[in-house]
């Protein structure tokens, strides 16, 4: 059974289903897709769980015995699935590749700064996670944003919006109006990785699709080979994923 973490375009209301393995429940998303065109299963490290995904007009019966036939598979892929690495006292995250320590600090004044490899947050500890994720967003937009205009000056091309969300399918995506999108959680990756994700997005903005002309331009936008920061997602990717659940 192929992983894919791409979950498609899906209709609401999901169906928490049980599929059985070795006299143990195992926990599945079962979900209907207008584009879906088969039955599949996906993983989705993101949210942690194992997706049925079925065309709208495939009965439940048969859905639900496709995934039943692959148990051994979903067993093996929810116990493979990243463990959380939720933002709290004491805790690391890599600020763009380098290893920083978080420190609460319920007694300062101020919400997040930064001395030497420590990020300190201050105020009451519910708040921590949502002000540090903020922070770190705008961290990387500090860095983002003049990356992306610069790659896309030297290709003649406007960009109408730079966008940062929290990306769980893709790392970047451009749209046919000139809009870039970026997940935040880049902002864990090494600068290579974000140079490189600028350089295929903003090579978008002159190819709409990953033809040979397409990488050449990829190829041109980045500061050095693509193929490292290729490697470093594939192998990474997933861990990305992890920090602030």
């Amino acid at each position: 059974m192929p992983y894919d973490s791409r979950v498609p375009s899906l209709l609401p209301e999901p169906e928490k289903i049980s599929i059985v393995h070795a006299d143990v429940e195992l926990p599945v998303t079962f979900l209907r897709s207008s584009r879906a065109r088969r039955v599949s299963l996906r993983v989705d490290p993101a949210r942690q769980r194992i997706v049925l995904i079925a065309p709208l007009r495939l009965s439940h019966a048969t859905a639900v015995g496709f995934a039943t036939a692959q148990a051994g598979w979903i067993a093996a892929r929810l116990k493979r699935l990243p463990a959380r690495r939720p933002f709290l006292d004491g805790a690391e995250v890599p600020l763009f590749g380098v290893a920083h320590r978080i420190r609460h600090r319920p007694d300062a004044r101020g919400t997040v700064w930064l001395d030497g490899q420590e990020i300190h947050v201050a105020g009451r500890p519910e708040y921590l996670p949502r002000r540090l994720r903020d922070w770190l967003t705008a961290e990387l937009r500090r860095r983002l944003v003049p990356l992306v205009h610069a790659k896309a000056e030297r290709v003649q091309r406007p960009v109408k919006k730079i966008g940062v969300r929290d990306g769980r399918s893709r790392w970047g995506s451009c749209g046919p109006d000139g809009s870039l999108s970026f997940s935040w959680r880049l902002v864990f990756a090494p600068p290579e990785v974000l140079d490189y994700l600028v350089a295929h997005e903003v090579a978008h903005l002159v190819h709409m699709n990953h033809s040979a002309r397409f990488w050449a331009q990829a190829r041109a936008l980045c500061e050095g080979p693509i193929e490292p920061p290729q490697a470093w997602l594939k192998k990474n990717g997933e861990i990305l994923l992890q920090y602030g659940g």
